[in-house]
């Protein structure tokens, strides 16, 4: 005689085990996963091409804004680009001039206005004054030397130049300095003078003579820009006369 010994309720949890194996391995097979079964979330088809198509016209819409930004900063280009030149050159020829405050070791003011013989033959009466370190703007053709005289000058057909030889040549006193163009932008320079009688500024195109008919240093230099249509003018103080210190 055959007995069964199953358990009550065995035949019910062996249904459900099968239904649920069952349905595991239909999930398996089919290429989208239930969304009922609290699994992994999946996308349709029609939803992958919505996506696509949102994130197309998002960059659409973006590079129309990178473009159109392009062109607004671009309008304004030369505006930009010509007042950083002009205020890179305005300081420039203010740190120049600042750094010949002290006199030479001479004793004799590094700053002065002077008659300097010019490249081009004839004699011009410029601001001078002495770099005794020099610049990186002078290109020479050995080695750089100290002590180096120059002069700051404005030519029509190449701009704002600067004349440049040191004393320690050979041929200082005989030939004339070398030129080195600074910027072709600036058109002319000025010279403000203060009259202290009448308490007021007065710009002449020139240098000016005193009482004594020595050639008088001027207060403030006018730098005249120009570019097409657009110009500028700037302003630069010239530094004060600094007295000689004591030999020890």
């Amino acid at each position: 005689m055959n007995v069964d010994f199953q358990m009550p309720g065995f035949d019910r949890q062996r249904d459900r085990g099968r239904r649920a194996g069952t349905m595991a391995a239909r999930d398996r097979r089919s290429p989208i996963v239930n969304r009922k079964s609290g699994n992994s979330p999946a996308f349709t088809l029609l939803e992958l091409l919505l996506s696509l198509a949102l994130v197309g016209m998002l960059l659409v819409a973006m590079n129309q804004f990178i473009f159109s930004m392009g062109e607004l900063w671009g309008r304004g280009a030369d505006v930009r680009l010509f007042d950083q030149h002009v205020r890179a050159v305005t300081r420039f020829v203010e740190q120049m001039l600042r750094s010949t405050a002290l006199p030479t070791a001479r004793g004799v003011q590094a700053l002065a206005v002077q008659d300097v013989r010019l490249p081009e033959g004839p004699t011009g009466t410029l601001l001078a004054f002495e770099l005794p370190a020099g610049s990186r703007v002078l290109t020479w053709p050995g080695a750089p030397l100290p002590d180096v005289v120059c002069a700051l000058g404005v030519r029509q057909d190449q701009g704002l130049v600067l004349y440049w030889h040191s004393r320690l040549e050979q041929h200082f006193a005989s030939e004339p300095p070398r030129a080195t163009v600074l910027t072709p932008l600036v058109t002319g320079i000025s010279y403000d003078f203060y009259n202290a009688n009448a308490r007021s500024w007065q710009n002449y195109q020139t240098p000016q003579r005193d009482s004594t008919g020595q050639w008088q240093l001027p207060t403030r230099l006018r730098l005249r820009f120009a570019y097409g249509k657009l110009t500028r003018e700037t302003v630069v103080t010239l530094p004060g006369a600094v007295p000689a210190l004591p030999l020890f």
